[in-house]
């Protein structure tokens, strides 16, 4: 089981709610809205993946690694290092 799954439903609504706001850029895009309101759209949307992305995050630390360090051995080495990779690339990002 994912850390996740326990807020599946909620992490679905706001990956929805993410989706409507491309699909907003999109429509802004098709009708030549001004730039900067398409940027302002860009930069919540962008937000908003973060928020998902941190909530995930989260879970996987609380849950995922957690479990593998109790388990210990390699497996717990191997999923430190994989949460430690993840937030390498969203620092990035």
């Amino acid at each position: 089981m994912h850390g996740y799954t326990a807020d599946k439903d909620a992490v679905l609504k706001r990956l929805r709610r993410v989706e409507g706001q491309v699909r907003g850029l999109q429509r802004m895009v098709e009708s030549d809205e001004y730039c900067i309101d398409v940027l302002t759209q860009i930069a919540a949307a962008t937000k908003a993946l973060q928020a998902v992305s941190l909530n995930l995050l989260d879970e996987h630390l609380k849950h995922c690694v957690a479990d593998a360090l109790t388990q210990g051995g390699e497996g717990a080495e191997a999923k430190v290092n994989e949460a430690s990779e993840a937030i390498a690339r969203l620092v990035r990002s």
